[in-house]
């Protein structure tokens, strides 16, 4: 094997400084399977295409060793001749490469058959426009797109950081970030966005930026990016308030209602405080009882069994110490199903839910009639050990046969940074730059003649 790579490369060095030796636009053909493939090559190879010496060889070694090669090599081995440009642009060879590469196989097909149009598509966001993808061409233009800052501007907290990096680079309390709460809100926003350009250091003018809007102020698609699928219902607990969206092919159904109850993270912190106290639990910091929240809370799949057992559990809080709980660790999160524990009159996260698939399933809606039943949590708290399992349940105890069949509960994708995972995926497509990006000026006079129908389409 190592003779024969010798021998290719020698002769793609010997032929490869012809112009054109760069990244070309990829091969406009569909994904064949590989049989079909080496019956093409075997046809084009032994007839008008020669290899020379290497016409013995069989195509699949052939394949092999352009994957040996690397994705930059096996361009530039376009420039030795005909049959070898053929080689070169087989979709398999470059779906390889991306398989290398640092984003999930997945998540590259949905972006790439889903995104690629931008948003200027909307509000058929994410119909499928590419059923053709050109590996080659998609790969090369991903290898170029620039860095990008997201920022998820979460209702509660915030994540920052670089597109290309595994996880954001840095989380900050959203509200604390927005200086003087006597100011006027665009002030608080330019203070806000400064504080996250000087701690990461760049300025906004050089490069994109991606922002990401709470829940409560955009339409929830952000999630369903994440989750990679373009139909279903977001049920996301905010910092205040929890929103129920049903999502139809990448359109929020307004049609058909958002469902918001009056209730969310921060109730469920402040719930968490007061059964502290009631068992002299003292702890004056609302930032550490979350961090207990977060780490010792969860969500009973049958709240009457829960309090015959033994629940009691501690954890450790940096620079606060040990704290333990029994009993709070699930009656805290109970007042999602059971609002009324915590001194709230509001609708239980099961009710809104079931009442929007009852509104979906009545709507009439053209389409798999099935397309409500797949609900996506979304927010920080939604990621509570057992929330999915006990909304699935009470949701089949409370919806008709006809309805509850089929209904499945997930949780976020990436945690509480389905979010910024999602945007992640948007800025890493290959037509980012043409299809997504907006200039400064560009967006001062769409929102000035469009304004909040811009927001919610861009």
């Amino acid at each position: 094997m190592a003779m024969l790579l010798r021998k290719v490369w020698g002769s793609v060095l010997a032929r490869a400084a012809a112009p054109g030796a760069d990244l070309p636009p990829g091969s406009p053909r569909a994904r064949r399977a590989h049989a079909q493939r080496a019956e093409q090559f075997q046809y084009q190879y032994h007839g008008s295409l020669s290899l020379g010496a290497l016409d013995a060889v069989p195509t699949d070694v052939l394949a092999q060793i352009l994957r040996l090669l690397g994705p930059l090599d096996a361009a530039r081995s376009s420039a030795v001749c005909r049959a070898w440009r053929v080689l070169a642009s087989d979709n398999g060879l470059w779906a390889f490469f991306l398989r290398l590469g640092p984003e999930p196989w997945d998540l590259v097909v949905f972006a790439e058959t889903h995104l690629a149009a931008g948003p200027s598509s909307h509000p058929w966001l994410y119909y499928d426009s590419s059923p053709q993808l050109s590996f080659k061409q998609i790969y090369g233009l991903r290898a170029v797109v620039p860095g990008i800052l997201i920022v998820d501007g979460g209702s509660g907290y915030c994540k920052y950081g670089w597109s290309k990096y595994a996880a954001p680079s840095g989380r900050c309390a959203t509200f604390l970030e927005f200086g003087n709460i006597e100011a006027p809100m665009y002030a608080r926003l330019r203070h806000f966005f400064s504080t996250i350009y000087t701690r990461m250091q760049i300025k906004p003018s050089t490069q994109p930026v991606i922002v990401v809007l709470p829940l409560c102020h955009s339409d929830g698609s952000s999630i369903f990016v994440a989750s990679k699928r373009t139909s279903g219902i977001v049920v996301h607990i905010g910092f205040n308030t929890t929103s129920v969206v049903p999502i139809f092919q990448g359109r929020v159904m307004y049609e058909i209602g958002v469902e918001t109850v009056g209730q969310g993270a921060l109730k469920l912190t402040g719930f968490l405080k007061e059964l502290m106290q009631r068992r002299n639990i003292s702890c004056e910091s609302l930032y550490t009882v979350r961090a207990i929240k977060e780490k010792l809370c969860y969500v009973a799949a049958d709240y009457e069994a829960e309090l015959r057992k033994d629940t009691q559990a501690s954890c450790e809080v940096d620079g606060e110490g040990w704290f333990t709980l029994s009993e709070e660790r699930f009656k805290t999160p109970e007042i999602l199903f059971q609002p009324h524990m915590g001194g709230m009159r509001a609708m239980g996260l099961h009710k809104a839910v079931a009442l929007c698939m009852d509104h979906c399933y009545t709507s009439g809606t053209v389409g798999d009639d099935s397309w409500y039943k797949t609900a996506i949590l979304a927010g920080g708290s939604s990621c509570l050990p057992g929330l999915p399992e006990r909304l699935e349940k009470e949701l089949h105890q409370l919806l008709p046969p006809y309805i509850s069949e089929g209904i499945r509960v997930l949780p976020p994708s990436f945690g509480t940074d389905s979010a910024w995972f999602a945007a992640k995926m948007i800025s890493n497509v290959s037509t980012f730059t043409e299809a997504w990006c907006v200039k400064k000026k560009q967006f001062c006079q769409k929102t000035r003649r469009n304004g909040p129908l811009f927001m919610n389409s861009w």
